[in-house]
C-alpha cells in the first residue's frame, strides 16, 4: 500500500479524530468522509508501519444517514456529512472505544452524549488573517475558508466579520495576524481581539468598533483598549428550578470559557449536580464557570485554582460575591496542589469533592500524582479529549478509584470533537 492506491473499503466504526476504521488485507486504515456501514473507495494519503490514512472519493453503499456536506474540512466538520441524529451515536461509540482500547475499563453501555442545535451554537472564534481576510483554517493547511459558511457562528458574528473585511485598510490588513472573538448567549455583547504583525495607526482599527461592544488590540506586549468593554457577561442558573440560585461571569476577549451556547446552562447544572456535600476544590478553574457555580449552589466551601493571568484576573473579579466561601489560588495547578498537601491533612483530608478541567493534554504526571495523594473523596473529570482522560482515568482506577458514571457533551456539533464528564469515587465498587 502506497499514497495514490485506490481502495475499496467496508468502513467498520469510528474513531476519535473524525475519521472512519476500515481495513484492507488485514491492514488498518483510516478514512475521512465516511459512515460505518458504507461500501467506499478512497485514495491514500499517507502510510505509516501500522496504518493508513485515506479520503473517500465514491461512496459506493451510502449510509441511510448520509447528507450533503461542503468544505466539510473547514471549522473541523469532519461530522458535516452525517445526519445529526446519528452523530452523539457515533461519539458515545468512541468515547466507549478509549475506555475500551486505552483505559482498559470496558463500559456497560455506551455513554449518552447530550445533543446540541448545529446552527450558531460558538460563543468564542478565534479568526486568522491573510490578505484583508478573515476565516478559519483548512484542516491541515494554511488556506483560509469561510467561517460563516460553517454555521458555527451568530448571524451577528457573521455579519461583523464581513464589515470588518470591508473596513480594513490595506495598511491595516497586512498587520492582522488574527482576531479572537466573543460574545455572550443572549448575543447582546460581542467583542473582538486583534493580534498584530506590527504597528498601525490606532485610528485604523475604529471603524472595526461597529457590531461590538468592546475592542482591543495587541501593540507588542500592551493590550489597548479601542473601543468600549472588552467583556462579556452571562448569567446562568445553577439547577433547573424555576427559582434556582444563578452565577454572573464576566470575561475578557481571551479568556477560555466553553463554546457552546445552548449546553452551557445544561452543562454547569449536571457538573454541580455530580458534587455532594463539603469543601470543593476546582481545579483549571478559568473564570469560575463550575466552581463558582458550586458556591452560588450553596456548594463548599470552594477552593480555585487558575494559573492563567487573564482568566485568573476575570476569576478574582467574579468571585467577588462570595467572599469567605471562596479562595483563589492563582497558580499552576501543580504548585497548588503541592501547597495542599504541604498544609497536611487540615485541608487536604477535608477535600469532598474535586473538579477538574484541564487542557486537551489531560492531566500532567505530577498533577496526577499530587491529586493521588491528596485523596478527594470524589473526583469531576470534565475532558476535552477522550485519549487523555482515558489515560487519566486508568491510573485514577489504579490510584484506588472507580468509575462512578461518564457522560458525552456535544459542545461541537458536526466535529468530530466530544467534551466528557466523568465521575471517580475513592474506594467505591
Amino acid at each position: 500500500m502506497k499514497p495514490g492506491d485506490i481502495l475499496t473499503l467496508d468502513v467498520e466504526r469510528p474513531v476519535a479524530g473524525g475519521r472512519m476504521l476500515a481495513r484492507h488485507d488485514g491492514r488498518v486504515v483510516l478514512v475521512a468522509g465516511t459512515i460505518p456501514g458504507e461500501r467506499v473507495t478512497a485514495r491514500v494519503e499517507r502510510v505509516a508501519k501500522s496504518v493508513a490514512h485515506a479520503d473517500t472519493i465514491e461512496v459506493l453503499t451510502a449510509s441511510p444517514d448520509r447528507r450533503a456536506a461542503t468544505d466539510w474540512r473547514c471549522g473541523g466538520r469532519d461530522y458535516a456529512h452525517v445526519a445529526y441524529d446519528r452523530q452523539p451515536t457515533l461519539k458515545a461509540e468512541i468515547i466507549a472505544d478509549a475506555f475500551r482500547r486505552l483505559a482498559r475499563l470496558p463500559l456497560a453501555s455506551l455513554p449518552a452524549v447530550t445533543a446540541s442545535p448545529e446552527q450558531g451554537y460558538r460563543l468564542r472564534a478565534r479568526l486568522h488573517a491573510n490578505g484583508g481576510r478573515l476565516g478559519f483554517f483548512r484542516e491541515g493547511s494554511h488556506i483560509l475558508c469561510d467561517a460563516g459558511a460553517t454555521g458555527q457562528l451568530s448571524a451577528g458574528t457573521v455579519a461583523w466579520i464581513q464589515r470588518a473585511e470591508r473596513s480594513l485598510s490595506s495598511a491595516a490588513a497586512a498587520a492582522v495576524a488574527g482576531v479572537e472573538i466573543a460574545e455572550n448567549i443572549p448575543e447582546r455583547e460581542r467583542t473582538a481581539h486583534i493580534d498584530l504583525r506590527g504597528a498601525v495607526d490606532r485610528a485604523a482599527w475604529a471603524p472595526l468598533a461597529d457590531g461590538l461592544t468592546g475592542l482591543t488590540v495587541q501593540e507588542e506586549l500592551d493590550i489597548v483598549t479601542v473601543a468600549g468593554t472588552p467583556i462579556v457577561t452571562d448569567r446562568l442558573p445553577v439547577s433547573d428550578a424555576v427559582d434556582a440560585p444563578a452565577v454572573t461571569l464576566m470575561r475578557h476577549t481571551t479568556a477560555f470559557f466553553q463554546a457552546n451556547r445552548f449546553l452551557l446552562p445544561w452543562f454547569v447544572q449536571h457538573v454541580v449536580g455530580l458534587i455532594g456535600d463539603g469543601p470543593v476544590l476546582d481545579l483549571y478553574a478559568g473564570v469560575g464557570l463550575f466552581g463558582l457555580a458550586a458556591a452560588a449552589a450553596g456548594r463548599g466551601p470552594v477552593t480555585l485554582v487558575e494559573g492563567d493571568r487573564t482568566s485568573g484576573a476575570d476569576l478574582e473579579s467574579n468571585a467577588g460575591p462570595y467572599g469567605g466561601r471562596v479562595r483563589i489560588m492563582r497558580r499552576s495547578v501543580e504548585t497548588a496542589l503541592d501547597g495542599l498537601a504541604r498544609a497536611g491533612s487540615r485541608e487536604s483530608d477535608a477535600i469532598a469533592t474535586c473538579i477538574v478541567d484541564p487542557p486537551r493534554t489531560g492531566l500532567s504526571p505530577e498533577a496526577r500524582s499530587r491529586l493521588l495523594s491528596l485523596s478527594p473523596r470524589r473526583i469531576v473529570y470534565v475532558s476535552c479529549d477522550v485519549a487523555t482522560l482515558a489515560r487519566d482515568a486508568r491510573v485514577l482506577v489504579d490510584g484506588g478509584y472507580s468509575l462512578g458514571g461518564i457522560t458525552g457533551v456535544d459542545l461541537f456539533p458536526s466535529t468530530a470533537h466530544v467534551e466528557t464528564v466523568a465521575v471517580f469515587d475513592r474506594g467505591a465498587g
